[in-house]
């Protein structure tokens, strides 16, 4: 029982940012505030290498249920306090745009992942549109179709070269991984007989899906509410993309090989594995996309980097993410785990971005 009950942790979070539209005032800042609760938390816990003991799917299924659907009313329940508080001052509107975006991040993009990789229609549909609330309703396109194919190569958008910074990657991740689904889109509908961008386009759906959403969110708050949503929005695509930039840096894979456990990052904290339906905790999910979240293993022989938030709030000051958490840790990838192809690879992206050589003699990377 106590499996199942752990992952009503981020429906907490949730339960916690609705609370502080309810008491108004400052209290709108609650919910970004449990992102540096969570961070200082998770840093201190131990790492959670156990297997869960969860049987009933569809009981697992309820919080992430829960907190999809909890994404877009968190906007509603905005624009409700924006309409029943005409006084509030700008600082408490930036706290209500910042909660919004952050809980659009976390637990809400967990809950969406674990939703279109579903294969019931209703989860995918609802998996998908939930998505409004980071102005990306057509991101599973580039996630199941780019991302899980090209995981570790040059052409995956979601896998950081070695070098580039937090902020460089945040940036270019936002527009190649829009640029990626609809073109991917693009060719699906041309082998099905329809033109490239015919109304059939899954994006013609997903900008009519968040007109409706700010229509509705116009008639609870106003113009007003619509500015706070909005800026949520705002902070919350980019915030997606960041969280990306730590699940697969610096690792590379031959295209066209085998994808193996060693091509993901995991990051084991206690909190981290709970907050996010395990996607911190997803090797597995790469060699299998329909295993639900429960069933993934902790990979105990993978390298273990710290909690997620520490690699963030590292990556805020590159120079500290690069020398002390990640190139230690790239060095025993490649020397460890990586295939003569991969180190091949790899020493030519340490040489393309001013870092050392560890490899040593050359022939043993040729």
């Amino acid at each position: 029982m106590t499996d199942y009950l752990r992952y009503y942790f981020p429906v907490g979070m949730f339960a916690a940012a609705f609370l502080g539209f309810a008491l108004g005032g400052n209290w709108v800042w609650l919910g970004l505030l449990t992102f540096p609760t969570l961070a200082l938390v998770d840093t201190l816990l131990p790492y959670d290498f156990r297997a869960r003991s969860v049987t009933n799917r569809k009981f697992a299924n309820i919080p992430v249920w829960i907190c999809a659907l909890a994404g877009p009313g968190l906007y509603l329940m905005a624009a409700w306090w924006v309409f029943t508080a005409p006084e509030a001052t700008g600082w408490q509107y930036l706290g209500a745009a910042f909660s919004c975006g952050w809980l659009s991040v976390l637990p809400l993009v967990p809950a969406t992942h674990e939703l279109y990789h579903q294969r019931g229609r209703l989860h995918r549909l609802v998996g998908r549109y939930a998505q409004v609330c980071y102005f990306d309703a057509t991101r599973e396109i580039a996630h199941v179709v780019g991302h899980h194919i090209n995981v570790g190569t040059s052409a995956d958008s979601d896998t950081a070269r070695r070098g580039i910074t937090l902020y460089a990657f945040t940036a270019n991740a936002v527009v190649q991984s829009t640029r990626e689904a609809w073109e991917i889109e693009n060719q699906a509908l041309e082998k099905r007989g329809h033109a490239r961008w015919s109304i059939h386009h899954r994006l013609w759906r997903a900008l009519a899906a968040q007109a409706a959403f700010q229509g509705l969110i116009f008639l609870i708050g106003g113009p007003v509410a619509n500015g706070v949503a909005l800026g949520g929005m705002f902070i919350a695509r980019f915030w997606v993309e960041s969280f990306n930039y730590f699940q697969h840096y610096g690792q590379v894979r031959v295209a066209g090989t085998p994808i193996r456990r060693h091509h993901v990052w995991n990051h084991l904290k206690p909190l981290s594995r709970m907050s996010a339906f395990e996607i911190t905790n997803h090797a597995d999910h790469h060699l299998d996309t329909y295993l639900p979240y429960f069933r993934l293993v902790p990979d105990q022989s993978a390298i273990r980097l710290p909690s997620v938030f520490v690699c963030f709030l590292t990556a805020l000051i590159p120079p500290l993410w690069h020398n002390v958490v990640i190139k230690p840790a790239l060095k025993r990838w490649d020397l460890e785990f990586a295939n003569a192809e991969e180190r091949a690879l790899a020493r030519a992206q340490n040489k393309a971005a001013g870092w050392e050589d560890w490899f040593g003699d050359e022939k043993q990377v040729a």
